[in-house]
């Protein structure tokens, strides 16, 4: 039913302006504003668009809303916290970020930071 159809995701955020800074400026992704609707379209590479809508009650989402696969994560990771992006530490028994906040030997490497909004993005890398 729904094979051939491009799909889309979305979430909410409680700034538009605030996101369309961190996403253009901070992550670098395109971003378009349609003027008769208030969202963001986030133009993914490879043709996923992502839509970020504002919400007066918005809550953070408590799972990984984006994952942006990268060939280097210690580059991309040093390169978002000199502008600014903090990232997420954790000590599970599971899961343990080092002290780049970076996931390592358990599953994919895998680091995990938020937008403006809270909302939880990640940076994982993949094979070179």
């Amino acid at each position: 039913m729904f094979g051939q159809t491009k799909a889309f995701s979305g979430y909410s955020v409680d700034n538009l302006k605030e996101a369309q800074r961190f996403y253009g400026e901070v992550l670098g992704i395109e971003i378009s504003q349609q003027q008769e609707m208030p969202v963001l379209h986030l133009k993914i590479h490879g043709g996923h668009d992502v839509i970020l809508y504002e919400k007066t009650n918005h809550q953070p989402a408590t799972f990984t809303v984006l994952n942006f696969p990268v060939a280097n994560i210690e580059e991309i990771v040093k390169a978002l916290k000199s502008k600014g992006v903090p990232f997420e530490s954790y000590d599970f028994p599971d899961l343990k970020t080092d002290d780049d906040n970076i996931v390592r030997g358990n599953g994919p490497t895998i680091a995990w930071f938020t937008d403006p909004a809270g909302n939880i993005l990640s940076v994982i890398e993949t094979e070179h």
